[in-house]
């Protein structure tokens, strides 16, 4: 029998080693056939239920793989395949997945990315706050890591966010603060041309259509890296955008130029067929408004037809609305009434007020009949969309509010936790060093008292060395500027009067009577000399008051030629400027800055007035607005007006705000002048 052991052991092993084999190539297997799936996740030629099932796959793999950086790559690759396949759901349970993987790994990096990743979920839903607050907690993580590209990336995404709000100038701010970013960096003109495209739709929407030419034409130069990808169609794209202006410019001949010449590009229906209904809608309208009807309305026709088998119901109701028009001019009122009342039934499923109002504009105008009905829903939509866009302006504000908030209040946590730990060893360490700790005390104390004593009795010398050295500084100069000028201007000419005086006597009575009366307006001319460097000794005093004066002059300026309400400013010349010191100087300047600011952003006003004024030794800064007004009762203060009430606080002023709905706005700020305050707190 023991003879078979060895057959046995030997059998054995070699089963042992094949099973091994077996398993090792199962695992490689499974291993290789990730980059497949993800691959066929995202090709185009499948159709979509196998897309979804290979991106399944690929998940199935992953989700059992070790948190590592690898598997939170693979991870961020399995959610672009259902954005790009519209799977919103798995998108965000991926996305949501990968930031608790993240944060359980501390990896600062891929929670930064997680959360561009849900903000783009939320903004592609239309939940534009948590949007927002995901790319602001994004944007922190990268400001905090020095990620200056991303960073970059997410200050863009946040101002498409913002865009999309309607809150343009915060848009505005955003992609100037990603273009300082991305002019510092190389390779990097796919993030400048979206930079350069978002700044030229931007001021297209405020009607300043020659920076937005400038804009697009800079987005379109960019495009001449050959490393930018053909295949997303971004020269289409910036076409279009430029044909839009022009079409808002009604510019129509130059519209239709741009419109086709984005049509033409290649593959462009395969690749972006979205874009491609939406230049073929733009050239038809641009066709109709141009009287060209050539092709109309086949184009307009195909555009629906299109945008209408992706699925995009909001998109279509631009084309109801053009053939509504277009049937209109062809004086076929039932069709243009049947395509209006259809563009206005599918925009009351959106949440986009404004599709709402375009759709209610076009049909008040081909039915007059019930003109009046639709023009006042038309007025009551409006104003919930101004109301809608100022609430989510304030809302951003509010997000990147609390969202500090919450950091600092977590970071005060965090350390108040270490501050215990550390607290509890130190005590356990200082009951063995109790007794010496009390005997040093009282030396330590006394030494320390007589080294702050000398210390301060230094600083104290020198300060008055300095003080004295600069008020004789001072004083040399301004006694050297007056000798200068008595010297060389009144001694002069007083040496040259005296010595024709003492002429005088060698002349006959005649002549000299004529000289004399020279000599005397000589005299005169001398005394207004010496009474103008008199007054020049003055000047310096007169000119530190109006320089304040002047800074609220340019600040002015500025708000006339930006902004379309009417500025009125008084100053009253009783107000002793003098008295004010710098620092009150300053937060006055802020609350008229930010005074100035709320009524551009939120008053809607015609005419705005700002008044400094004194009463009773009080300056009273009045800033009013004829604007929308609001319930001051209901309404609670922004960051805006907290920051002027702190403000005021600091000049010791008390701060009055009277407003109603519909009748304006009146701040009035009260600060005290105090004759010796300009002698503690300047700065």
């Amino acid at each position: 029998m023991k003879r078979y052991y060895p057959i046995l052991l030997f059998l054995l092993l070699i089963f042992s080693g094949c099973t091994q084999k077996k398993k090792s190539k199962e695992l490689t297997s499974v291993q290789d056939s990730l980059p497949i799936y993800l691959s066929l996740a995202n090709d185009i030629q499948i159709n979509y239920a196998l897309k979804q099932q290979y991106a399944q796959k690929a998940f199935s793999i992953v989700v059992k793989q070790k948190n590592d950086s690898i598997s939170r790559f693979n991870l961020f690759k399995i959610a672009n395949r259902y954005y790009n396949m519209n799977d919103f759901k798995s998108y965000h349970e991926i996305s949501q997945l990968v930031l608790d993987r993240s944060i359980s790994s501390k990896d600062s990096t891929s929670i930064a990315k997680a959360y561009i990743y849900l903000g783009d979920y939320y903004s592609s839903r239309v939940i534009s706050d948590s949007a927002f607050r995901n790319y602001f907690l994004a944007q922190k993580i990268y400001l905090q890591i020095n990620d200056q590209y991303n960073l970059a990336k997410t200050l863009l995404s946040k101002a498409s966010l913002q865009y999309n709000e309607s809150d343009f100038f915060e848009s505005e701010i955003s992609v100037f603060k990603a273009l300082s970013i991305l002019k510092n960096q190389k390779n990097v003109n796919d993030q400048l041309y979206e930079c350069y495209n978002l700044l030229g739709i931007l001021y297209n929407e405020r009607g300043e259509y020659e920076k937005a030419l400038e804009y697009q034409n800079k987005a379109l130069n960019t495009l001449n890296d050959k490393s930018i990808s053909a295949d997303l169609q971004l020269k289409a794209t910036s076409l279009n955008n430029i044909g839009f202006v022009y079409m808002r410019m009604k510019n129509y001949k130059q519209a239709i130029i741009y419109f086709e010449k984005g049509l033409q590009e290649k593959n462009l229906f395969e690749e972006k067929t979205i874009l491609y209904a939406m230049l073929l809608d733009n050239l038809a309208y641009s066709k109709l408004k141009s009287k060209r009807l050539d092709g109309l309305p086949d184009q307009f026709y195909r555009s629906l037809k299109i945008r209408d088998s992706l699925g995009l119901k909001m998109a279509k109701i631009s084309n109801q609305i053009h053939l509504s028009e277009y049937y209109a001019i062809k004086r076929d009122t039932l069709r243009a009434i049947q395509f209006s009342k259809q563009a206005l039934f599918l925009s009351r499923s959106s949440d986009k007020l404004a599709n709402t109002l375009l759709a209610l504009k076009q049909i008040a105008l081909v039915d007059p009949g019930n003109a009046s009905k639709y023009s006042k829903e038309y007025i009551q939509l409006n104003d919930k969309m101004l109301k809608a866009e100022r609430n989510m302006g304030e809302k951003f504000s509010r997000i990147e509010y609390e969202t500090n908030e919450i950091k600092d209040q977590n970071s005060s946590l965090q350390e108040k936790n270490k501050t215990l730990v550390y607290v509890f060893s130190i005590c356990t360490l200082l009951g063995l060093f109790f007794y010496v700790y009390k005997t040093q005390q009282a030396r330590n104390r006394e030494l320390l008292f007589k080294q702050q004593q000398q210390i301060a009795n230094e600083d104290i010398y020198n300060l008055m060395i300095s003080q004295q050295n600069e008020i004789e500084l001072t004083r040399i100069k301004e006694k050297k500027k007056v000798a200068q000028d008595l010297h060389d201007g009144v001694l002069g000419r007083m040496f040259g009067i005296r010595i024709s005086l003492d002429s005088l006597d060698k002349l006959d009575e005649s002549d000299a009577i004529a000289k004399r009366k020279k000599y005397l307006a000589e005299l005169k001319n001398v005394e207004q000399d010496i009474r103008e460097i008199s007054h020049d000794l003055n000047r310096e005093k007169s000119e530190l008051i109006n320089n304040f004066v002047s800074i609220l002059g340019k600040l002015f300026e500025d708000q006339r030629n930006t902004y379309s309400s009417k500025l009125i400013t008084t100053f009253d010349p009783d107000i002793k400027w003098d008295l004010i010191s710098n620092i009150e100087k300053i937060n006055l300047y802020r609350i008229v800055q930010e005074g100035l600011q709320n009524c551009n952003k939120y008053a809607n006003a015609d005419i705005i007035k700002v008044e400094f004024k004194n009463e009773n030794n009080n300056l009273v800064l009045t800033i009013e607005d004829d604007g929308i007004g609001f319930n001051t009762n209901k309404t609670k203060n922004g960051i805006g007006l907290h920051n002027i009430e702190y403000r005021a606080k600091e000049c010791k002023g008390t701060v009055t705000i009277k407003s109603a709905k519909g009748e304006g706005t009146i701040l009035t700020i009260k600060v005290p002048i105090e004759p010796n305050n300009n002698l503690h707190n300047d700065i």
